[in-house]
């Protein structure tokens, strides 16, 4: 074990802190992406505070057919464009742009439900109290979905870990790339199973602090 640490000790840090960067930025910006595109999904629907029928049926065509293509193939397909904005398609900021067209979607739908599970009586309330479209958006809308927005936000770094270890398998590097590099291609099981037993630990701490966050801001347990 001292011996499996001092080798491959430094590589497993350096792997996992590459990792939680690409993931942390990731979600940071997919969900300054997403949550206003969950918003239009949500405002723009039959019978909300602003329908607009055509409108809500192109960023719904969008967002599904973003949903609708693999990572692996999303990935490939992205190299020229992650190139042509941060100058590479390797290394960790080679991974955002494909992690963050991946998941923005996903978190749009992700925002999308958790407004629609707000009671419409809550927004007409604060309508014929005189609030504005934006403060019902901002301060009854958003707010009160914040517990299933804090899940959804365990859910997408959760999912976004594990494409990142997908895309270690293509330069991105990180967990995913020392797995592949020494445990597959070496045929290092110890290696393997070290970067497997890592994003176990860090999927359990996500989860497990989203449970508790969105337990605390949950009024309903108050």
């Amino acid at each position: 074990m001292r011996e499996f640490f001092a080798e491959y000790g430094q590589l497993l840090i350096d792997g996992t802190a590459k990792t939680i960067t690409m993931t942390v930025v990731s979600t940071l910006v997919t969900y300054i992406i997403g949550v206003p595109l969950g918003v239009l999904l949500t405002v723009t629907a039959p019978g909300s505070l602003k329908p607009h029928r055509t409108l809500n049926a192109v960023v719904g065509w969008i967002v599904n057919v973003g949903r609708s293509i693999p990572f692996i193939i999303l990935l490939v397909a992205l190299i020229p464009v992650t190139r042509f904005i941060v100058g590479t398609s390797l290394g960790t900021a080679g991974a955002i742009v494909p992690l963050v067209v991946a998941a923005t979607p996903f978190v749009a739908r992700l925002v999308e439900t958790a407004l629609k599970e707000i009671h419409p009586g809550v927004a007409e309330a604060a309508l014929s109290c005189g609030a504005s479209t934006r403060q019902v958006i901002g301060k009854v809308m958003l707010r009160e979905s914040l517990p299933s927005l804090v899940r959804g936000a365990s859910i997408t770094l959760i999912t976004l870990f594990g494409y990142s270890a997908m895309a270690g398998a293509i330069g991105a590097g990180g967990l995913g790339d020392i797995a592949i590099r020494y445990g597959y291609y070496r045929y290092q099981d110890d290696v393997m199973v070290a970067t497997i037993v890592i994003l176990i630990v860090l999927v359990q701490l996500i989860q497990t602090s989203g449970d508790l966050l969105a337990r605390t801001l949950d009024k309903r347990n108050r």
